[in-house]
């Protein structure tokens, strides 16, 4: 895979643009990039074909507010369906808690979704024997996706119980639905399957009035499950927050989840997140480091 170099001439429509929202906005002409980094240098936006997954375009985030780095590409260069990730400049310094280092493809806090999955790999430690601190990380991580905000939420708004009125009920998407009988095999264990109106039905039947969902969004496997032949089923191992997970969709997450949320407000229940902040899937402070398959049993050896 190619190295595009950050141009020194700005394409034409390129521009500073604004430093909110963060994250990726699609405007109808163009992509307003804002980041959030309090001591990077700088930061570029990273653009990937969507099918061979070759690095075509880097541009600078040359627009500075605060701690917001941000710019606008025009809808020549990016616009919804758009793959792409970020790269930091600035300090590697350890000690300091600065790690910043272009070589490696980051994630966008705030992408509304992701294509492909974090595939741990020693390049992606940062405390390697062999220095993949050189290596580039982009064969390994997700990237980040353009979404346009034009869905048909049909009116849409959240039902608002009164919490003296309110019937929590908790669930898993995956496993409320694996195994439902009046969900059609293909939307089992998806978002899909709670549109179904019999499993809309059975809720409605016990009282339910708010389903608490364990979290949904992009999550990835820990290496000690992967090395086993194991996954995460919980969910509790996060890669993006406002990232529906892939896994619970039959073709669109970001679309699925939310007919998901239409049809249950449709019905009168309220959708709670459970989401997790207090960590993230980076497994401490080298990164992703990996774990050689053991032999013999025992207790998983200390991220």
């Amino acid at each position: 895979m190619g190295k595009p170099a950050v141009s020194s001439e700005r394409p034409a429509g390129l521009t500073p643009g604004l430093p909110a929202p963060l994250g990726a906005r699609w405007t109808g002409d163009g992509v307003n990039f804002a980041i959030y980094s309090a001591h990077a240098d700088r930061i570029d936006v990273c653009l990937f074909d969507p099918v061979t997954g070759e690095d075509i375009g880097r541009y600078p985030l040359d627009g500075r507010s605060g701690p917001v780095h941000h710019a606008f590409l025009p809808a020549s260069l990016a616009r919804p369906g758009t793959h792409y990730g970020l790269r930091a400049h600035g300090p590697f310094a350890p000690a300091a808690g600065h790690r910043f280092n272009p070589r490696r493809l980051l994630v966008d806090p705030r992408a509304q979704a992701l294509s492909g999955e974090l595939r741990h790999a020693a390049a992606l430690d940062d405390d390697p024997p062999d220095g993949p601190l050189e290596l580039d990380t982009a064969p390994f991580v997700p990237r980040s996706i353009v979404v346009a905000d034009d869905f048909d939420w049909r009116g849409d708004c959240a039902p608002a119980v009164p919490w003296r009125d309110t019937v929590v009920y908790e669930l898993h998407v995956k496993g409320f639905t694996q195994r439902h009988p009046g969900v059609p095999e293909a939307w089992r264990g998806k978002y899909l399957g709670l549109t179904v109106p019999s499993v809309i039905a059975h809720l409605k039947a016990l009282g339910v009035t708010a389903v608490e969902l364990l979290p949904c969004q992009a999550f990835a496997s820990e290496p000690f499950l992967l090395q086993r032949g194991l996954v995460n089923y919980w969910g509790y191992n996060p890669v993006a927050w406002s990232a529906p997970a892939t896994q619970y969709a039959v073709e669109d997450a970001v679309s699925e989840f939310r007919q998901m949320v239409r049809a249950l407000h449709a019905a009168g229940i309220e959708v709670i997140l459970d989401v997790v902040f207090n960590h993230t899937a980076e497994s401490g402070g080298n990164g992703f480091r990996p774990i050689a398959p053991r032999t013999g049993l025992g207790p998983p050896p200390l991220l």
